[in-house]
């Protein structure tokens, strides 16, 4: 089948869709988008399933060529978009024709973009899911990030139509207003001055920051016990190991750790984490359950409620 050939991989360009749920059992990690929010968007442009395959580009880089006449969408990250030579819209459909060069460059803001094609790319899911997960070997093409001469098949007659969407209506990824926190049952363990020290202080993405997880750098925090027994870890989770450096565990992290956990990023503000370059400043603020409970319900009935433009061909 043909789709489009890899000219250039660009730093770390994954195949994913929205995830491998329910096997953790086995080990198996979730993977999927670090930035969900944008990787729906992405297919919501050209009316695809919501678990279209897609790819996340992360820092840019990506050079495709065409082999199909078909539809394009980029969102996520600023990086600018360029078809056949001419720089297009982000978060807008396009037409690309067989034989154009479609080119993702470096982003000015924003750390992950995704591509999405008109039906989705057509990968063959492994334990249900096209999600690649590096470290494990899992989906995408033998399980590794894009590599030049790849070819991505996709369907060569379209579906559906192809939308835009409002600037009003694009995420801020030069957002920097603190972090929300849900404060996790291991909490006891760290006392009231050492919550105040995470709570107050401002930390930096260190360059250890990947899909696995992100390590901050700034005032440690002390719990008082040293390790726990081996449990389940949830998306976000921020764990404490004995240098006192928190870490915000992401999409590809282990399914079980043994670090103090004093809490969970509220969801968007992960994906919000994960879309910020090393060197960014973070602080973190107390968010209830109750909070995140009503501001997600809040959200989804928003991101229902917005109606993109058609796309005239």
């Amino acid at each position: 089948m043909n789709g489009f050939k890899v000219l250039q991989p660009g730093l770390m360009t994954l195949i994913t869709d929205r995830g491998r749920f329910g096997h953790h059992r086995i080990g198996l990690t979730t993977g999927g988008p670090l930035d969900p929010s944008a990787f729906d968007w992405a297919n919501r442009l050209l009316d695809n399933d919501n678990n279209a395959t897609v790819l996340e580009i992360s820092i840019g880089g990506l050079v495709l060529e065409a082999q199909v006449d078909t539809w394009v969408v980029l969102t996520g990250g600023e990086m600018p978009l360029k078809i056949a030579g001419n720089e297009v819209e982000r978060w807008c459909a396009h037409r690309i024709r067989a034989g154009e060069r479609l080119e993702a460059g470096f982003s000015k803001a924003g750390a992950r973009a995704y591509l999405a094609v008109s039906g989705g790319f057509q990968i063959e899911p492994m334990f249900d899911s096209t999600a690649t997960v590096q470290r494990e070997k899992l989906g995408g093409l033998n399980g590794q990030k894009l590599q030049s001469g790849d070819i991505l098949p996709c369907s060569s007659e379209p579906q559906g139509a192809g939308y835009r969407l409002p600037k009003q209506y694009q995420p801020d990824y030069r957002d920097t207003s603190p972090l929300r926190v849900i404060l996790g049952y291991q909490q006891d363990a760290f006392s009231e001055v050492q919550k105040q020290i995470l709570f107050t202080s401002s930390y930096k993405v260190s360059d250890r920051a990947d899909r696995m997880g992100y390590r901050l750098e700034g005032p440690a925090i002390s719990p008082s016990i040293n390790g726990i027994l081996s449990e389940g870890i949830c998306l976000g989770a921020i764990q404490v190991p004995a240098d006192g450096q928190p870490i915000v565990l992401l999409n590809d992290r282990q399914t079980i750790g043994g670090y103090p956990k004093i809490g969970s990023l509220f969801s968007p503000d992960t994906a919000r984490l994960a879309q910020m370059l090393p060197g960014t400043e973070v602080s973190f603020t107390p968010f209830t359950q109750d909070e995140a409970h009503n501001q997600l319900l809040l959200s989804r009935r928003y991101y229902q409620m917005i109606n993109p433009i058609a796309v005239s061909v």
